[in-house]
């Protein structure tokens, strides 16, 4: 799996995990699929089925850090 490509069928990955902030609701999540060790592949928690998007770790790092810095 390579970056920059996405999952056709997302649920096909283990192992999704979504932020504690989110709560107890399935409302609008992203969850992260973990256990990949050169991407991060993110899908939409209301479309397990759907695709999911794949980013390589450096711009996922850089992403999440550009979140906590607001």
């Amino acid at each position: 799996m390579d970056s920059g490509q996405h999952i056709r069928k997302a649920s096909a990955l283990t192992a999704w995990r979504k932020s504690s902030y989110s709560g107890a609701s399935n409302g609008n999540c992203v969850e992260v699929g973990d256990g990949h060790s050169a991407v991060v592949p993110v899908r939409d928690s209301k479309i397990a089925d759907g695709p999911a998007l794949v980013f390589g770790r450096a711009a996922w790092s850089s992403f999440v850090t550009g979140l906590h810095q607001g």
